[in-house]
């Protein structure tokens, strides 16, 4: 068995408040769910306006199915989400 947890530090330009952040959040999250078949939440800054922390857990039977499957979304993510920009990342397989 293998577990791979993908956390994503992200900056949110021009957010002005809380409500905002969440409505533009909320359609990055569902479409990880749908697009990668991974468990996804954001963790960290919740209350900050224009930053946040999302991680999303994948459980698989391969390593290597793991790894590639969540280093896909960090590709993903800078290609089709281009209102938040990507200020970190770290992956780690378990």
């Amino acid at each position: 068995m293998s577990l791979g947890l993908l956390t994503l530090h992200l900056y949110i330009p021009g957010c002005q408040s809380l409500k905002e952040k969440r409505s533009r959040l909320r359609p990055i999250i569902v479409r990880l769910h749908r697009e990668f078949n991974v468990s996804a939440a954001e963790i960290d800054r919740l209350d900050i306006w224009n930053e946040t922390v999302i991680a999303c857990a994948l459980v698989s039977n391969d390593n290597g199915h793991t790894q590639r499957s969540l280093q896909k979304i960090t590709y993903w993510l800078e290609k089709n989400c281009r209102d938040v920009d990507l200020i970190g990342e770290q992956l780690e397989i378990l």
